[in-house]
């Protein structure tokens, strides 16, 4: 797909590649094909230069948009494989992660480097040295430089003769995901396995030539530029994505679940069909969209692990009734079974090849429990969310759907110290904006008497935290602040399950 996207972008250098937009909404060309073809070849040139090729590993803290895409493609031609680098996640935790990946060159904008202030001495050109580590490769600045940047990564490139581009496998990506400062996790796929992932993407969303997708994802941009359709970048600002939206009449979208829930109120409007993923999306939230214009809104199922892994359509979500959550079919490709525990496993040609570090693995463990409902995934919960309550294991997402009634936004279960030994279970739910907390009381009465002997001992009614590039639900946030609010007395919208101010002991 990359190597398709690449002979796109010169078979039409003048056509929108990238759009902007202003404040106002207004559209706007920020790179045209040609534009994108070009910085990729000064990027590979730059990187052939400083001896990057095969084997190699280039570190990129780079924001999406046009270089950060320019260079994935010019590694990706080199046949190196990219560690990506996130400047916020802390010095301690980027200097493990440098640590395991050893790029052998750091790319970072701007904005990277001013996060990361803690690291000047990558502005200096001084090779990074960590405790008890072999020194690591120097740091070049992609984009605009302020002052105190490490040098251009193209500023000394001259007429170089690249070699041809690359045509075999081998690692492409590294992504970290979790893990701590003495074991980081990260992600290594292969130039195959992403291949194949942002060929599911393409045969999912069908993106045609010439009408605009707007999205910020790798696996949005590469299918859909390489089908000849204009991607528009979404506004970080929830009051000009609304205007953006109305402005650019989408072919296709793709937002987090937070993002729609933004754009939403801003009274955002919809065109043609909704991607969503990245964290849950309820069938409530689906069904917002498709009310604000949307002609489908569909809930992508996937980790970082192997993207995407299933699908479903807002009428097929909201016609399910059986407890867990319908994430949908797997898709062409996707293999799905459940072992012993009833942990859902992963696999297929889309899936990452191994951890680094580690030896190839073909079924990726999802940490989710889950079932198989006439072929379609329904999860049931995080193996580590588990609750135990009297001796009784419950598992939150077996239920969580169930909650969001109308009026609620979120909903979490989430377990708190009962102070011998065992938890107390409690529902978060976090009210919609100018949702009547009565009625929303009222509306959670039928399904938590539905959920037998896993009903909650209390509901709190609060914003949720949330975390994470991706703005998901956070389960320990929330935890804490059910544990506070409990143990302080301010109970405001807390009550038992039965209707008894939270506190005493349950019959």
């Amino acid at each position: 797909m990359l190597d398709l996207l690449s002979r796109a972008l010169r078979t039409c250098p003048e056509r929108p590649a990238l759009l902007g937009t202003t404040r106002t909404g207004a559209v706007r060309t920020r790179a045209t094909c040609g534009d994108l073809a070009a910085l990729a070849d000064r990027y590979a040139a730059a990187l052939h230069t400083r001896g990057i090729g095969r084997g190699s590993t280039v570190g990129v803290a780079v924001r999406p948009g046009p270089r950060a895409l320019a260079v994935m493609l010019a590694v990706h031609r080199l046949g190196a494989r990219v560690a990506v680098l996130d400047p916020g996640a802390g010095p301690d935790v980027l200097r493990a992660r440098l640590a395991l990946a050893r790029p052998d060159a750091v790319l970072a904008d701007a904005a990277a480097q001013a996060v990361a202030g803690w690291a000047r001495p990558f502005a200096r050109r001084a090779r990074l040295a960590l405790p008890d580590l072999a020194e690591l490769g120097p740091v070049a600045t992609v984009g605009p430089r302020l002052p105190g940047c490490a040098p251009a990564l193209d500023a000394d490139v001259r007429a170089v003769i690249l070699p041809r581009p690359v045509d075999e496998d081998g690692d492409a990506v590294i992504v970290f995901t979790s893990g701590t400062t003495a074991h980081p996790r990260a992600v290594v796929h292969t130039r195959s396995s992403v291949a194949a992932g942002m060929a599911a993407v393409a045969g999912l969303v069908r993106p045609e030539a010439g009408r605009p997708v707007l999205g910020g994802t790798f696996f949005v941009l590469v299918p859909s530029l390489a089908s000849g359709a204009p991607v528009a970048l979404p506004s970080r600002s929830p009051r000009v994505l609304a205007r953006q939206l109305g402005r650019l009449d989408a072919q296709a979208t793709y937002l987090t679940p937070p993002q729609l829930r933004l754009a939403l109120a801003q009274g955002a409007r919809f065109t043609g069909r909704v991607w969503t993923g990245s964290a849950p999306a309820s069938a409530g939230l689906l069904t917002r969209v498709k009310q604000a214009g949307a002609e489908e809104a569909w809930g992508v199922y996937a980790l970082t692990e192997l993207f995407p892994a299933a699908a479903v359509e807002q009428a097929e979500k909201a016609a399910f009734t059986g407890e867990g959550d319908l994430v949908g079919a797997p898709l062409p490709g996707v293999l799905a079974e459940t072992d012993a525990s009833g942990e859902l496993l992963l696999g297929g040609p889309a899936a990452r090849d191994r951890y680094l570090g580690e030896d190839p693995d073909p079924w990726v463990s999802t940490g989710d429990r889950a079932r198989l409902d006439g072929g379609r995934i329904v999860l049931e919960g995080r193996h580590k969310d588990m609750v135990l309550r009297h001796a009784e294991n419950i598992y939150p997402g077996l239920y969580e759907p169930a909650l969001h009634v109308p009026g609620a936004e979120l909903a979490l279960l989430v377990g708190v110290p009962a102070g011998d030994g065992d938890e107390r279970l409690v529902a978060v739910v976090q009210p919609g904006p100018g949702a009547d907390r009565d009625a929303l009381r009222a509306a959670l009465a039928a399904p938590l008497e539905r959920m037998g002997s896993a009903r909650p001992d209390a509901v709190l009614l609060a914003d949720i935290p949330l975390s994470g590039r991706s703005l998901k639900p956070d389960r320990a946030a929330t935890a804490r602040l059910a544990t506070a609010r409990l143990a302080t007395g301010r109970l405001g919208t807390a009550r038992l399950a039965d209707g008894r101010v939270a506190g005493g002991r349950r019959r």
